[in-house]
């Protein structure tokens, strides 16, 4: 049995991302932007984006507020 190996990066807000050496994906977390053969260009992918930042989750107006 053999265990799965992730590499796991972080450049300007996107994971990258590889599993069992296979190709190098720029992910955020719901969306996968591209996928490369090898690290370095899946990194100069992500610097080459804009800065990525998760959106809040809005919040409903409630009763009233104080």
């Amino acid at each position: 049995m053999s265990v799965p190996m992730l590499n796991k990066m972080h450049m300007n807000g996107y994971d990258v991302v590889s599993v069992n050496s296979g190709p190098w994906r720029v992910c955020t977390k719901g969306d996968r932007l591209g996928s490369f053969g090898t690290r370095e260009e899946a990194l100069a992918y992500a610097a080459a984006l804009p800065a990525y930042k998760a959106k809040a989750k809005k919040v409903g107006q409630g009763a009233n507020t104080r």
